[in-house]
């Protein structure tokens, strides 16, 4: 397959996440300096006693352990909505597609009801998010394991995991706030804890997706010419819904339900990319990255000391981007 600009297209998004990162750490609520950013980083880098220990504190413990959190997230949102993008055949296709989102979500509210918080409340969620694939899965499985039965399936798990959750958020209404936080989405008091439970998740997820990019490529063409290029169907699309169902749970019971960026970023990148997803994954997640970095930025320096829920704030973006790219010209499948 021919790329289009995968040099400049990489490239740019590099030194667009580089310069939203620097940024994220540098803007809030206590302004910090360029060079008290650098120095800060470099004292951590070196394990030196920090020379201002009030912005060591500030960037090293507080924004950085969210900004890489914010990062790991746009990866797996990106990356997993472009590989069910591919798999589906369907350009509307988003991470959430087979259950993932209102599975983790009832893992978490419950969670949260039982008075649980912190990372328990993010491994009650990804343990739901599992079992919701699982299921999903397994009833697709009755039928064929093909897209549309992974996408009906998905529909109608989705749909039964939302009533659920809708009972509990209304039995724990002592609870509501949290639970309503937590659902739509933010990175507010995330930590380390958090990048190291989602973190090797989203890593193994993208190295599978990665490593597969000859046989995504194939599969744009339809399962039959697949087959008959050489490519088991069956087992290829069961280690990547696997895959890019690991990078979604993990983002969201990291950070919640984050909207439109694993929709939004690789429908735009493919256009620019074109299909090879030998350039396509990175440059998406790179792109990603970047996105919830600054959307979370915007969450938290907006209305201080109010914090915007982040996936507002995406969705507040995403949808009029979407739209515009909807309506230029040009293609809009995967």
């Amino acid at each position: 397959m021919r790329t289009r600009r995968p040099r400049w297209l990489l490239a740019a998004g590099w030194g667009w996440l580089a310069a939203t990162m620097v940024c994220a750490l540098a803007a809030g609520s206590v302004p910090i300096s360029l060079g008290e950013v650098l120095r800060a980083l470099s004292d951590a880098a070196r394990r030196a006693a920090p020379a201002d220990g009030a912005a060591y504190a500030i960037v090293v413990e507080l924004r950085l352990p969210r900004v890489v959190l914010a990062v790991v997230v746009g990866v797996a949102l990106s990356t997993s909505g472009a590989v069910y993008q591919t798999l589906f055949r369907n350009p509307l296709a988003d991470p959430y597609v087979v259950g993932v989102a209102p599975g983790a979500a009832l893992g978490a509210v419950v969670a949260i009801a039982a008075g649980l918080g912190g990372v328990a409340v993010s491994l009650a969620a990804f343990a739901s998010a599992g079992a919701a694939v699982f299921l999903v899965y397994r009833l697709a499985a009755s039928r064929g394991r093909g897209p549309e039965d992974l996408l009906l399936s998905g529909l109608a798990a989705g749909t039964f995991f939302a009533a659920v959750l809708s009972v509990v958020l209304v039995l724990s209404h002592g609870s509501l706030q949290q639970a309503l936080a937590w659902l739509l989405g933010s990175l507010g008091g995330r930590g380390w804890e958090h990048v190291r439970l989602a973190g090797p998740v989203v890593l193994a997820g993208y190295a599978l997706a990665r490593g597969s990019a000859r046989e995504l490529d194939v599969l744009l063409l339809g399962e039959e010419e697949a087959a008959s290029a050489g490519v088991a169907v069956r087992r290829a699309r069961g280690l990547l819904v696997t895959a890019a169902t690991l990078m979604t749970a993990a983002a969201v019971a990291s950070a919640g339900l984050v909207g439109f960026v694993g929709l939004v970023v690789p429908h735009a990148v493919r256009r620019l990319s074109g299909p090879a997803h030998a350039t396509l994954l990175p440059a998406a997640a790179l792109w990603g990255a970047a996105v919830v970095v600054w959307a979370d930025l915007l969450a938290r320096t907006v209305a201080p000391p109010l914090e915007i829920p982040v996936g507002a704030v995406t969705a507040l973006v995403g949808v009029p981007f979407f739209l515009w790219l909807l309506w230029r010209p040009g293609p809009v499948s995967p």
